[in-house]
């Protein structure tokens, strides 16, 4: 299936290193407003470039547009891109206000495209096998979960000397303009709603506590955030986003049973642990258990510059298989928006904000094909 992408900045990179890994997936070519980043993008990676965004929307040969503009750009882009008649899949968020991201998801049922959303990190090794062993209770009921999405004092890092592999610089003031709640908390958020059911109420507290970052900025945006968000099925999760605690992106699931856990979220196959509660003599004992399960595929790395270890493509991959298949994409346009609402609610909980009570909901969703089983390693 033929896609073109829209955006030829940091994160454009991450996209093109993973795409030879669907090879169902066609690159037809790609445009930046910015010529000379679209002709240092298309150069590096010997891409066709667009002369214009008409000129790709008229490309009648691509089916699916890749917009990884930035997000305070993506409501425009997508919109022009649907309404030309593409499926679309977005980075996060698709949109930076849920009236432009209920429009989106209207417009495209109503004209029957596929719109989707990033990240697609509930399709990797390690999100599939800790949903597979929730559904097979290995720790009972499942009761709460801590997220933690904190980067470290990347405002005190040496921010402004990053650049992509094709030499896109890292777009630092967008970063802290729209805040890492916005940029981050997508991560680990598109797990839990899979797991648990939609969530409907979100209670938080958001604050900017270093509005100078090192560089000018026009908007001030949350770098701390922390919220309780309770789901359909009576879990509650806490999230904490932040750009000043150590970089920790670990998430524990606690049952009646014992705990789920995993160190990274943004690494696809990072190992799972379990621990399970004993009572033994009336007394609370807490054995170490520390069996992956069931077995991610071990050793995956993906070959770009960057900590993380996310198969950006995946996403992309699951839409053109759902397109083909005639069936819904697992990040599907609802729920991507359903998404979409909790990260804003959690963004903008600012000080004396009261719970936030969720207005979009979404259709189950289904596991990745090779989760389905029971009992045996996991391979893609």
């Amino acid at each position: 299936m033929r896609v073109a992408i829209i955006g030829c900045g940091f994160v454009a990179d991450y996209y093109m290193k993973t795409l030879p890994g669907h090879p169902e997936l066609e690159l037809a070519g790609a445009y930046d407003r910015n010529p000379q980043r679209l002709k240092q993008f298309s150069a590096y990676h010997k891409a066709h470039a667009y002369t214009s965004l008409d000129a790709l929307l008229g490309d009648k040969s691509v089916e699916i547009v890749l917009n990884l503009t930035n997000p305070r750009s993506h409501f425009e882009v997508s919109l022009a891109a649907l309404t030309a008649g593409k499926h679309v899949y977005s980075e996060k968020p698709l949109a930076m206000q849920m009236d432009h991201a209920r429009t989106l998801v209207e417009l495209a049922e109503r004209k029957g495209l596929y719109l989707s959303s990033a990240p697609c990190s509930l399709l990797g090794e390690t999100a599939q096998s800790i949903w597979k062993a929730l559904r097979e209770k290995v720790i009972g009921e499942a009761r709460v979960v801590y997220a933690e999405m904190d980067e470290g004092m990347v405002f005190r890092m040496p921010y402004k000397k990053w650049a992509s592999e094709s030499g896109a610089p890292w777009p630092y003031k967008d970063e802290f303009e729209v805040g890492t709640t916005i940029e981050h908390a997508g991560y680990v958020l598109t797990w839990l709603p899979a797991f648990f059911g939609p969530a409907v109420s979100v209670t938080g507290f958001s604050a900017c506590l270093a509005p100078n970052k090192g560089t000018p900025l026009d908007v001030s945006a949350p770098d701390f955030a922390v919220a309780c968000i309770r789901f359909r099925s009576g879990v509650v999760a806490r999230l904490t986003c932040s750009l000043f605690a150590p970089h920790d992106h670990s998430l524990r699931i606690v049952g009646d049973k014992g705990v789920l856990s995993t160190a990274d979220t943004w690494y696809y196959t990072s190992p799972i642990h379990i621990r399970r509660w004993f009572n033994l003599k009336r007394r609370h004992i807490e054995l170490p258990w520390r069996q992956k399960y069931p077995l991610a595929a071990r050793g995956t790395r993906y070959n770009y510059r960057g900590t993380q270890q996310m198969d950006f493509a995946r996403g992309v991959a699951d839409l053109a298989s759902a397109i083909r298949e005639g069936r819904p994409a697992r990040l599907s346009a609802r729920y991507s928006l359903h998404i979409n609402e909790i990260v804003l609610a959690v963004q903008n909980a600012t000080e004396g904000s009261s719970t936030y009570s969720m207005t979009t909901s979404f259709d189950a969703i289904e596991p990745m094909p090779w989760a389905l089983g029971r009992g045996e390693v996991l391979s893609r």
